[in-house]
């Protein structure tokens, strides 16, 4: 009798009690704040279209559709007036996405991928800050803000931005449970990214970091001081160096070798820290940058009020910091840890009920954020409407009134516009374009010096050779071809519009 008054008592103790009506509530509002925190950048731009704008995305159309033509990836400038120059296209895995589906769907490609990015975004930026349960409301603000701060183009940029996030989300799971199990996915992780993006090698570094606070933290322990509590041991160092070998011979396995690390200096030149305004520190004069050093700042003082030792955590933010201000376009590097650390800030003390974690809640999350996505995207307009958008940052009619008229190439055109001429007039190979990694530092530094006044014109022999030109209706360079006599009396104007001029040679 007594066995069994003791089986029931443990039958009764094991059985979960039903959810509550308050709780149902809840649980459907997170739900919906999630979809939302998932969707509404996503639903934005499919009315906004802000993405055909940008100047990088249309060099890797043409890229991609090639590929699928030929087969193989390309080893010289194709598209342009350097064909004979060597070329590695270390993006060739995110050309080829876009090609595929340039080929399905066409030009709703270009909305579709950042829609996607933006999405991912919001995802892996909530799920990094819940990593340690976190307060779900200070996890849905933190990616709110990490959005407002990191800006996303339908580039291999974004990639890395997404995969560095998962690093690190990866990272920190190992490091707080002390388990190999997450890490066991950082070679395929590599793999792909070596395959997309050659800021993989930052992906590299923060491996190498992760490495580096494990044998500070052993250093740490034979001298643990009172005040700091005891850390999570973390996985083997022995474990951890041969996944990180596995992960560098996985970035290898790309099709250029080597030379996909070679892309990383490219992205670092020294003429992209003269000339591009992406490359430069920050100058605080935009609300986004105030933002950041917001955020930096509580991640730094959550850390300091911490009483046990973080170094993997706190190297990350250091060099993530510095790298953020001294490059805007890589705020991203500073960002992803700062939120990191102010979810483990507010860690909860015990992991989630089984209760408060019902098993319908992610079918109906991710059922739910497709139906949102599958909205936003039935309101991108057909490739006519995008086309006709495009045009008031690209030269559509430009373009057009050079083919229609069959102008004689050499062409001569803005930098902004060598990848969307490659595209939409294939038959003109361009002077110019945003492939760094092709014409070099010597070539691009001629360029803007040519395109500011600070170069003759008869030194840049690309321009000496040109029939066409495409230039800018607003640059210096268009107005000097029409008002100065000594240029008017060589070039003489065929079209012109508020966005581009036609120049042709006389």
């Amino acid at each position: 009798m007594t066995a069994l008054s003791s089986s029931a008592t443990s039958s009764t103790v094991e059985t979960p009690a039903a959810p509550s009506k308050g709780f149902i509530t809840s649980s459907i509002l997170r739900i919906l704040t999630l979809v939302l925190l998932c969707s509404v950048a996503a639903l934005y731009e499919s009315t906004q279209l802000s993405s055909l704008s940008n100047t990088d995305i249309w060099i890797h159309l043409r890229t991609g559709s090639w590929i699928l033509q030929n087969l193989t990836v390309p080893h010289n400038g194709l598209f342009s007036q350097s064909s004979s120059l060597p070329w590695s296209d270390s993006t060739w895995g995110f050309d080829l996405i876009a090609g595929i589906g340039y080929k399905l769907i066409g030009l709703r490609t270009v909305p579709f991928l950042l829609m996607a990015f933006q999405t991912a975004l919001a995802l892996i930026t909530f799920l990094l800050t819940r990593a340690r349960h976190s307060s779900f409301w200070l996890a849905v603000f933190l990616s709110a803000v990490a959005q407002y701060v990191i800006p996303l183009q339908p580039s291999p940029f974004s990639c890395s931005i997404l995969f560095f996030g998962i690093e690190l989300m990866l990272l920190e799971q190992s490091h707080r449970s002390g388990s190999v199990r997450h890490l066991f996915w950082l070679p395929p992780l590599f793999f792909v990214w070596a395959n997309l993006h050659s800021q993989f090698v930052l992906g590299l570094l923060l491996l190498g970091l992760f490495i580096g606070s494990q044998l500070l933290e052993r250093a740490l322990e034979r001298f643990r001081l009172q005040w700091l509590e005891p850390s999570s041991p973390g996985p083997s160092i022995a474990v951890t160096g041969f996944i990180a070998a596995s992960s560098l011979v996985a970035a290898l396995l790309t099709p250029y070798v080597f030379h996909s690390f070679a892309g990383i200096k490219a992205l670092y030149s020294g003429v992209a820290f003269e000339y591009f305004e992406e490359m430069r520190a920050m100058s605080f004069r935009r609300p986004q940058e105030f933002v950041l050093m917001l955020l930096v700042m509580a991640a730094f003082l959550a850390l300091g009020r911490k009483r046990s030792a973080q170094p993997f955590l706190l190297l990350v933010l250091v060099v993530g910091t510095a790298l953020a201000f001294r490059i805007q376009r890589d705020a991203w590097a500073a960002v992803l840890p700062a939120i990191a650390i102010l979810g483990t800030a507010f860690a909860g003390q015990t992991a989630q009920s089984k209760l408060a974690r019902p098993r319908w809640h992610r079918p109906v999350f991710v059922i739910l954020l497709m139906v949102a996505f599958l909205v936003a995207a039935k309101r991108v307009p057909d490739q006519s409407a995008l086309l006709a958008k495009s045009g008031r940052a690209f030269p559509v009619k430009a373009c057009d009134f050079i083919r229609d008229n069959q102008l004689q190439p050499p062409l001569f055109n803005a930098y902004t516009w060598g990848g969307f001429i490659a595209w939409y007039l294939p038959q003109y190979p361009v002077s110019i374009d945003s492939r760094t990694e092709l014409f070099g530092d010597q070539n691009l530094d001629q360029y803007f010096k040519l395109s500011s006044g600070n170069e003759r014109l008869d030194a840049v022999p690309n321009f000496v050779a040109a029939r066409t030109l495409l230039l800018e209706t607003k640059s210096g360079m268009a107005k000097a071809q029409t008002t100065l006599p000594e240029l008017s009396s060589q070039f003489k104007a065929v079209y012109r519009d508020d966005l581009a001029t036609v120049l042709v040679r006389q």
